[in-house]
């Protein structure tokens, strides 16, 4: 499993590199969706996968970068059992310690912020994996499978 957490090979990949501008979370959420729409998902899955990309695009853009900007990469995969996995990465901060960072309600943000980042992307992907290196940056992988409906193209 190189850089995902799936073993198959992908049927369809794209990349995309934009910068931490607050602005590119909506960019994200479009281009993970359209990207997805191949599978053929309910709007219910739609709305989920959107979810937990902002909320990831979004640690990115508050957490690794919170005095400059950098750039945020985004690789998406698709795979024949209808799994589709998002990679979103930063070259930022990084996280300290993941574990206690996926605690509901914890936070390094010193403005009101809810701290239900990673709970959040967890309640609406199959799998999340974080990895994080102090000073280097964070990929965080999401992994949702698609529900097949009937009629869909295979």
């Amino acid at each position: 499993m190189t850089g995902g957490l799936h073993k198959m090979k992908p049927i369809n990949e794209a990349a995309v590199t934009f910068l931490s501008r607050s602005a590119n979370e909506g960019f994200a959420r479009t281009a993970a969706a359209c990207f997805a729409a191949q599978l053929d998902p309910t709007l219910d899955e739609v709305n989920d996968i959107k979810t937990a990309v902002s909320e990831a695009v979004t640690n990115c853009i508050v957490h690794a970068y919170p005095d400059r900007l950098g750039k945020v990469s985004m690789r998406l995969r698709l795979f024949e059992d209808n799994t589709l996995e998002i990679q979103v990465k930063d070259w930022g901060v990084g996280i300290a310690d993941v574990e206690q960072a996926r605690q509901p309600l914890y936070t390094t943000g010193t403005e009101e912020r809810s701290g239900m980042g990673f709970t959040i992307m967890e309640s609406f992907m199959d799998a999340v994996k974080v990895r994080s290196t102090p000073g280097k940056g964070t990929v965080v992988t999401l992994r949702r499978r698609v529900s097949r409906r009937m009629g869909a193209p295979v």
